[in-house]
C-alpha cells in the first residue's frame, strides 16, 4: 500500500464487488496511483471465508450495513431487513456465494433501450474474463480469470430429491445455469476456491493489495463527492466512528462503487439529484438531476417449508454441535471439504412461467434445513425441515432510495414499494402453487412430514396472497437506482458517466436499467470489468 499521499488519479468509494474489480484493473499500470475507500473493516472475520458462515453474518451489524426499509405500503406496513456487506468484497463477503448472470435477452434489453455496448455477446466477454471455471474454460465459461467458480463441495441429498421432484413436475434438468441456457434445475455452481468463500476481495483486492500505487483505506465512510465548476474533483470522508473528516483528491477521475443505497445516497448528499429531495435538508444543489435514487427494482421472495419425517435436513439440534459440528471443521481445515463448505442454498432451479424461451421468470432456492426470517434459528433449532425459496425475477413494482437528512451517518430512507404493481401479487401467489407442486412430487414427498409455511390452512388465492403480504421477503437483489440511458430520467451514460458533472462515474448494480434474472454478483463483477475497460480507453483519448 502507498503512504499518505492524498492526491490520486482515481479515487474508488466502496470496496465491495464492484470496486475491487476496479482497484485491481486501474492499479495493473504502475504509472497510475489509485486509491480505494471502504467504510466497513477490513474481511478478517472468518465467518467470511468459510462459506456456511453465512449464518452467523445475516445479522452482523459489524460486517454488514443492517439496513430495514420503510413501511411498505402493499405488504401489511412491515418494514423488512436488507442485509448487505459492509467490508471489503461488500455483499460477496456474506452472499449465499451462487453463480448465477441471468439470461441472455436481460442484457439484449438493455441494448434495446439505446446503451450501446451492453448487449448479451458483448457481457459475456467480460463474465469470461473475470472467472476461472472449475470445470475449464468453454464458450460460456472463462478459465484464466481471478474470480473462481467451482461445484459444490457438499450437497445434502435432499437437494438430488428437489431436483428430481422437479423433474417430475416436467421441468428440464440443467447442470449449469451459466451456460447455454438457466431453464431448469440442478445443484448451483458457487463463488467458491478450494472449498473456501470467493469474494471479490480474495479474487481481486487482496492479490494486489501490495502494489506500490494502489492504497486501500478501511472504515472510511465517504460523506460527499467534492465538486468544483461541473467537475468532480476528490472526495471527503471520515475515517472510524470518531475521526474527523479527511479529502483525498483525484486528479482524473472518482468512481463511486457504493451499490444501489449508497451511491445515490452520496450523490444526493453532495448536491446531485432532484431538488425537491436535496434543498429541503438543507444541502446546496449542484446539479439537477431527477433520476437519482429512482427505479429502485429487487427480487422479492416467498418461501414454501416442510418439516422433514426422516431426519436428513440440517438441524442445530444437541448431536449437531457435539458429534457433527467437530467433524466439519476437522474436514474443512483438514481438507476443504464437508458441511462448512455449504453455501445453504446448494440446488434451485429457473423457469418461464409464461413460456418464453428466451427468458425465465422465476428462480428457486432450495434450502435443506427449515430458513425463515433471514435465517432465525428458532424453528431450525426445533425442528429438521427444507425450504424452498422463489423470487419474481422481472418485477413491475419501482421504488426509491431518498435521503433521511444530510447526516452521512443517517442510513437513506429505502421503500422498494414491493408489489404495488397487481401483476407482482399475482406472480408471487402463482410462485407458491408452483413451489408446493415440486415440494409435493415424489421423490421429495417421501421426506414430507407437514406444511409449516405458508400451512395447510392457506388453500386459496385470497389466503396465499395475504400470506405473500405478511411473509415475502428480500432475496437480496436491489438495483437501478444510477439507471443508465440517455432520457431525463437517466444518472449515467452508457460509459457509466454522471450526466451533467465530468471525472465522476457510477460503477455497481444501481446502474442496471432492469433487474438481471438472477444472482447479481457476477452480473456485478462484469459492469465492473467494462468500465475498468472503458475508463482507461476513455483516458487514453
Amino acid at each position: 500500500m502507498a503512504g499518505d499521499e492524498q492526491t490520486y488519479d482515481y479515487v474508488i468509494v466502496g470496496g465491495g464487488s464492484a470496486g475491487c474489480v476496479l482497484a485491481n484493473r486501474l492499479s495493473a499500470d504502475p504509472t497510475l496511483t489509485v486509491c480505494l475507500l471502504e467504510a466497513g473493516p477490513a474481511d478478517w472475520n472468518p465467518l467470511i471465508h468459510i462459506p456456511i458462515g453465512i449464518i452467523g453474518l445475516m445479522w452482523s451489524r459489524m460486517f454488514n450495513w443492517y439496513y430495514w426499509t420503510v413501511p411498505q405500503q402493499h405488504m401489511n406496513g412491515r418494514r423488512l431487513y436488507w442485509p448487505r456487506g459492509k467490508t471489503l468484497g461488500g455483499s460477496s463477503a456474506i452472499n449465499a456465494q451462487c453463480y448465477t448472470r441471468g439470461a441472455a435477452a436481460d442484457y439484449d434489453y438493455w441494448e434495446e433501450l439505446g446503451n450501446r455496448g451492453w448487449g448479451y455477446r458483448d457481457m459475456l466477454a467480460y463474465f469470461r474474463k473475470s472467472e476461472s471455471f472449475e470445470d475449464g474454460e468453454d464458450e460460456f465459461h472463462g478459465g484464466q480469470g481471478s474470480y473462481t467458480v467451482s461445484r459444490g463441495r457438499c450437497n445434502n441429498p435432499l437437494n438430488e430429491k428437489f431436483i428430481e421432484a422437479a423433474v417430475a413436475c416436467g421441468y428440464q434438468r440443467n447442470a449449469d445455469f451459466g451456460g447455454a441456457t438457466d431453464h431448469g434445475f440442478g445443484l448451483y455452481n458457487v463463488a467458491q476456491n478450494n472449498g473456501r468463500r470467493c469474494s471479490n476481495a480474495d479474487a481481486f483486492l487482496h492479490p494486489v493489495v501490495h502494489r506500490n500505487n494502489l492504497t486501500v483505506i478501511t472504515r472510511a465512510q465517504a460523506t460527499r463527492v467534492l465538486i468544483n465548476d461541473k467537475q468532480a474533483t476528490g472526495v471527503r470522508y471520515r475515517k472510524g466512528w470518531f475521526g474527523g473528516t479527511r479529502d483525498v483528491q483525484a486528479r482524473r477521475e472518482v468512481l463511486l462503487c457504493g451499490g444501489a443505497i449508497n451511491s445515490p445516497q452520496l450523490l444526493m448528499l453532495s448536491g446531485i439529484g432532484a431538488r425537491n429531495e436535496i434543498e429541503p435538508h438543507g444541502i446546496k444543489l449542484v446539479h439537477e438531476l431527477n433520476g437519482v435514487g429512482r427505479n429502485l427494482q429487487d427480487h422479492l421472495d416467498i418461501s414454501v417449508i416442510d418439516i422433514e419425517k426422516t431426519r436428513l435436513s440440517l438441524r442445530l439440534s444437541a448431536r449437531f454441535i457435539l458429534i457433527d459440528a467437530p467433524v466439519a471443521l476437522y474436514q474443512y481445515y483438514r481438507y476443504g471439504q464437508g458441511q462448512l463448505t455449504s453455501n445453504i442454498a446448494e440446488s434451485g432451479g429457473f423457469i418461464s412461467s409464461d413460456n418464453n424461451p428466451r427468458q425465465s421468470d422465476m428462480q428457486f432456492h432450495f434450502i435443506a434445513t427449515i430458513e425463515q426470517d433471514h435465517g432465525n434459528m428458532w424453528n431450525t433449532i426445533k425442528h429438521h425441515g427444507y425450504t424452498l425459496r422463489i423470487c419474481d425475477l422481472h418485477p413491475a413494482s419501482r421504488g426509491r432510495i431518498t435521503l433521511k437528512s444530510a447526516n452521512p451517518r443517517d442510513h437513506a430512507l429505502i421503500d422498494p414499494n414491493y408489489l404495488a404493481e397487481p401483476r407482482d401479487l399475482a406472480q408471487m401467489v402463482q410462485a407458491v402453487k408452483i413451489g408446493r407442486q415440486i415440494m409435493r412430487a415424489e421423490p421429495l414427498m417421501e421426506h414430507f412430514e407437514r406444511e409449516l409455511e405458508p400451512g395447510s390452512h392457506v388453500d386459496d388465492d385470497a389466503a396465499i396472497e395475504a400470506y405473500v403480504r405478511k411473509r415475502a421477503e428480500t432475496i437480496y437483489h436491489p438495483v437501478g437506482t444510477c439507471r443508465m440511458g440517455s432520457d431525463d430520467m437517466a444518472v449515467v451514460d452508457d460509459r457509466l458517466r454522471v450526466h451533467g458533472i465530468t471525472h465522476l462515474r457510477v460503477v455497481d448494480a444501481s446502474i442496471m436499467p432492469t433487474v438481471v434474472g438472477g444472482n447479481t454478483n457476477a452480473p456485478t463483477t462484469a459492469i465492473a470489468e467494462k468500465a475498468a475497460d472503458m475508463i482507461i480507453a476513455d483516458a487514453a483519448v
